[in-house]
C-alpha cells in the first residue's frame, strides 16, 4: 500500500482503529481507484491525480469533486461518503453492480437513458463543457507538445466549423452532463444504471451526452435512435436523432486527440491499455462518418 493511500485512509474517521483492506479497481484510464473493505462495509476510494487536469485531460480536481457531489444528489452517481480535499480524494458508496462493456450497452439502453435524465435534472455544475472548444484546446496541446495531429486534421477543419454552426443553429438547453460515457463508466444493478467518474463533467448539450454514449459503445444508427427515443420520449424528432448522431461523430473526432495526448504526456499510466490504437480507431470511425453517404443528410436535418 502506498504512502499516499495510507495518508488518505488515516483521514477517514469511520476507518480509525479498524482493519482496512484495499484492492485496486482496474480498468480506469487516469486516476487511482480502490475498493476498501472494513468489517462488513465496502467503499470506493477515488484518488485524483493532479497531472490529469494539469495536462488538460480533465476538469480541475476541485471541480470534479464538486460535480461528483452534485451527481450523487440526483441518484445517478454513487453516494459521496466523505470528501478529502487536502488529498484530492473521495470516499464513495460501493455500488455492487456489473461494470458494463460496450457489448452490454444495447441491453441497458433504457436504464442508461434514465440515469442520464436523472443526472441532467440535477443542480447546475459550476463549469461548462463544449466539445468544439475542447477539440480546439486538445489540438493546441498536441501542437504545443509536438505530439502531432491525425493525418488530414487541418484539412478537415472547414467541415468541422460548418458542423459547429449547424448544431449551434438550434441549441438545446445546457444540463449537467458527464461527457465521457464509455461503457465502463456505467454500473448496472438489475434494471438500474449508475454513472461514475466525473473527470470531464460540465454543463453541456444533452445531445452530446447521448452521442458520446453511442460513439463509445459503437452503436449502429438503429441503436442510436433507440437511445435517443429512450431519452427524449415523445419529444423525439428527426432533427434530434440527427443531432445525437452528429455528436457521436464529434465524440470520436475529439477524443482521438485526448488519447494522443494521454499516450504522449502520461505514458506511465498506460499499463496494458493501448492509447495510440484507441486514438487510431476513433479517428477512423470519425472519418467514415464524415465521408459517408448520410453525413450531408444529417447536417441538413439538424
Amino acid at each position: 500500500m502506498s504512502v499516499t493511500v495510507e495518508a488518505v485512509l488515516a483521514q477517514v474517521p469511520e476507518w480509525a482503529g479498524r482493519r482496512v483492506e484495499c484492492v485496486p479497481i482496474t480498468g480506469g484510464l487516469s486516476h487511482q481507484v480502490l475498493s476498501v473493505r472494513t468489517g462488513d462495509q465496502r467503499y470506493v476510494l477515488r484518488l485524483l491525480d493532479p497531472a490529469v487536469s494539469l495536462v488538460g485531460l480533465g476538469v480541475p480536481m476541485e471541480q470534479e469533486i464538486a460535480n461528483t457531489v452534485l451527481a450523487a444528489e440526483t441518484g445517478a452517481g454513487p453516494r459521496v461518503v466523505r470528501v478529502l480535499p487536502e488529498h484530492s480524494a473521495l470516499v464513495l458508496e460501493y455500488v455492487d453492480g456489473e461494470t458494463l462493456s460496450a457489448a452490454d450497452v444495447p441491453q441497458h439502453i433504457e436504464g442508461i437513458a434514465l440515469a442520464c435524465r436523472l443526472l441532467h435534472s440535477g443542480r447546475a455544475f459550476g463549469n461548462e463543457f463544449e466539445v468544439f472548444a475542447k477539440l480546439a484546446e486538445l489540438a493546441g496541446l498536441c501542437r504545443a507538445h509536438d505530439l502531432g495531429l491525425p493525418e488530414g486534421f487541418e484539412q478537415r477543419q472547414p467541415e468541422i466549423d460548418a458542423l459547429r454552426r449547424a448544431l449551434a443553429a438550434h441549441p438545446l438547453p445546457k444540463v449537467p452532463c458527464h461527457n465521457d460515457l464509455l461503457a465502463e463508466n456505467f454500473l448496472a444493478q438489475d434494471d438500474r444504471v449508475r454513472i461514475v467518474d466525473y473527470q470531464l463533467s460540465g454543463m453541456n448539450d444533452p445531445g452530446f451526452e447521448l452521442g458520446d454514449i453511442a460513439a463509445e459503445a459503437q452503436l449502429d444508427p438503429e441503436q442510436t435512435e433507440r437511445l435517443a427515443r429512450a431519452y427524449f420520449g415523445a419529444e423525439l424528432t428527426g432533427a434530434l436523432v440527427a443531432r445525437v448522431r452528429l455528436y457521436a461523430l464529434m465524440s470520436d473526432y475529439t477524443w482521438t486527440l485526448w488519447f494522443r495526448i494521454h499516450h504522449g504526456l502520461l505514458p506511465s499510466k498506460a499499463g496494458d491499455f493501448d492509447y495510440a490504437a484507441e486514438a487510431a480507431g476513433k479517428w477512423g470511425r470519425a472519418l467514415a462518418v464524415l465521408d459517408g453517404p448520410e453525413y450531408g443528410r444529417l447536417v441538413a436535418a439538424v
